[in-house]
């Protein structure tokens, strides 16, 4: 009874988006992959998901995510709103709109996942669909697709830190009316930024980051974008040779034994 009381609260937790969705343990050899980089990456000619993104391929399967970042982490944003005369104003993962027809109300469930390995890797994706679960795996698969690597380091002239713990400089991001500016900040600071933004940015990996926000924060499907648009400035700023080690510059995972010193 126990145990069952745990995985119910665990999905009652899971459905109002105050933890992680479960991992599913991915098994290569069971996989049978569609494209010919899906059977590059099963027949291990391809081990680094690095090639895949220096090279600018298409990602088609989310099965080639799984195999190359085994530690990947997914976690489900709130972006709707809970209806209702005592529950109304809650925030909630899914999203719901209405279409009125003469057979009744037909319902729409959108919702917004975010994967990273808070090594350098995140993606985002969208899913909706006349029910919640099919709209929950879009959104999921779509973020494997999406993934990307950003740059991080130590950019704050408060720190004298070479680890890369938060951003090597100031970017920004705009989606409607929102602008978010993410800055470097100290090493202990901590994610000074929306709750939504902090699991994005801490499943990229940054630990340690100032944000300025302006515009309709309220609409956190803006907010989003906006934050993903800004770390996607990470890799494309020029920077040159002379600074890369001044601001501790990593591109992408950190490797362990570089971790460990």
């Amino acid at each position: 009874m126990n145990d069952n009381m745990k995985r119910k609260d665990n999905k009652r937790d899971f459905k109002r988006g105050n933890m992680q969705r479960p991992q599913e343990v991915f098994n290569i050899e069971e996989w049978k992959p569609l494209t010919r980089l899906g059977v590059q990456v099963k027949k291990k000619e391809i081990t680094d998901i690095d090639t895949i993104l220096d090279a600018g391929m298409i990602i088609q399967e989310a099965e080639i995510v799984d195999a190359l970042i085994p530690q990947l982490e997914t976690e489900i944003l709130l972006v709707g709103q809970a209806k209702g005369k005592f529950g109304g104003g809650q925030r909630r993962i899914f999203k719901q709109t209405q279409k009125k027809t003469r057979e009744g109300n037909k319902p729409n469930f959108a919702t917004v996942a975010v994967v990273g390995n808070k090594n350098g890797y995140v993606g985002i994706g969208y899913g909706k669909g006349r029910e919640t679960v099919p709209a929950r795996e879009k959104a999921i698969r779509k973020a494997k697709l999406n993934v990307f690597k950003i740059r991080r380091g130590s950019g704050s002239w408060e720190s004298t830190s070479n680890e890369a713990h938060s951003i090597p400089f100031k970017v920004d991001g705009k989606c409607g009316s929102i602008h978010l500016i993410v800055m470097p900040a100290p090493k202990g600071k901590g994610l000074v930024a929306e709750k939504e933004c902090q699991k994005i940015l801490g499943l990229a990996g940054i630990t340690d980051a100032w944000t300025k926000s302006q515009g309709h924060t309220a609409t956190k499907l803006n907010m989003i974008k906006a934050c993903i648009f800004a770390l996607q400035k990470l890799s494309t700023t020029k920077v040159r040779d002379d600074k890369l080690k001044g601001l501790g510059i990593v591109e992408g995972k950190i490797a362990e034994d570089k971790k460990d010193e």
